[in-house]
């Protein structure tokens, strides 16, 4: 797959120990990359990091995004083609709490991290992970383009829309600028489900802690749509972006990609809780909290860039993502023993075999 570009490059991840970074991380593994990490320890004792052997990795960092001195020192020892920074703090509801700390992780942190990439005179390619929310939105329900305005009316989004900024400011002053340096590029996704996911105030695995003490998930706002995709779907568009990136190092274009779903997958929080437990049997009901911070009512992304310029698009539709992601905490949290190394494995390669049939190029 990504034609063989990933065997035996040196991948470094930041956030490895995040749901998404988890994920990642088996799947550089498999395609034979030399994966090292840097991320603060995993919040919950179920998170999939947990599963992974520690002989996955070549190195591993246990510390904060902000310390300059052990960011040098992971830089210059991992020796990276390619860095694909995810560490951030990804919680809207915490940033209403912790307004400062998200700010300084999300946009200061990625600062941090270019400037390092820059005095260390390390010559990787860098994928920046920002989000949906950094688009600037009037609640039109019309989606969401590469060159629309970035914006937030909430400090996450600002975060987000602070990052892109970043990275565009740091790509113009100096990634374009210095030849020894490498290319950057920003992806976005929509709201990703899958195994493994434990974070708090995210619906899905809201339903899974539901579902443990055998309580009903209580919806806060169920007609909310949003634009839900599979963990695997957005990666495989991070992992083409670096396939891009690898292949055309001497380019400097700024590359922002968004790498949504289709237009089926946009579906109200009801119906996705309502899917999820027609995969796996549970309860829930709506109870509005007065109290809440706002939200967008709808929010949607337009993946035809990434179509047009990677020959990326979606592979798994709503219902066979919610299924997935059903699955996966069904054995987790019901089946003894379960090797949930092995069953993640398994849904990546099905993934991946299924991309294949349908004739994306990535898959060659």
């Amino acid at each position: 797959m990504f034609a063989g570009i990933y065997h035996g490059k040196r991948v470094l991840l930041t956030g490895h120990t995040g749901f998404k970074g988890a994920w990642l991380t088996l799947w550089l593994h498999a395609l034979g990359a030399k994966v090292s990490g840097y991320a603060l320890a995993p919040l919950h004792a179920e998170d999939l990091r947990h599963f992974i052997p520690s002989d996955v990795l070549e190195h591993e960092w246990i510390a904060d995004l902000r310390n300059r001195d052990t960011l040098t020192d992971a830089i210059q020892t991992a020796k990276p083609d390619l860095i694909m920074h995810l560490a951030a703090q990804p919680l809207v509801r915490l940033s209403y709490a912790e307004p400062l700390e998200t700010f300084s992780v999300n946009a200061w942190g990625t600062a941090l991290l270019l400037e390092t990439v820059r005095a260390t005179n390390c010559a990787a390619q860098v994928i920046v992970v920002t989000s949906d929310k950094c688009y600037l939105n009037q609640n039109l329900g019309r989606p969401f383009s590469e060159d629309d305005p970035l914006g937030g009316h909430d400090v996450y989004s600002m975060s987000k829309a602070a990052t892109e900024l970043v990275a565009a400011a740091w790509h113009a002053s100096f990634f374009s600028r210095e030849p020894n340096l490498g290319r950057i590029a920003t992806v976005r996704a929509g709201n990703v489900i899958g195994g493994g996911d434990y974070a708090e105030d995210r619906i899905l695995p809201d339903c899974v802690r539901a579902q443990i003490v055998g309580q009903p998930a209580i919806l806060r706002n169920p007609n909310a749509t949003r634009p839900w995709q599979h963990v695997l779907e957005c990666l495989s568009g991070y992992l083409s972006v670096g396939q891009h990136l690898l292949d055309q190092p001497s380019s400097k274009e700024l590359l922002n990609l968004n790498f949504g779903p289709d237009p089926e997958s946009e579906r109200s929080v009801g119906e996705i809780v309502k899917a999820f437990f027609e995969a796996w049997p549970g309860r829930w009901e709506a109870r509005p909290d007065p109290n809440a911070p706002p939200e967008a009512t709808r929010l949607t992304l337009n993946h035809a860039k990434a179509t047009r310029v990677l020959g990326w698009r979606p592979v798994w539709g709503f219902e066979k993502a919610t299924q997935a992601t059903a699955e996966w905490y069904r054995a987790r949290h019901t089946e003894k023993d379960a090797d949930m190394l092995s069953f993640t494995r398994q849904q990546i390669q099905g993934y991946a075999a299924q991309a294949r049939n349908a004739g994306l190029p990535w898959t060659n």
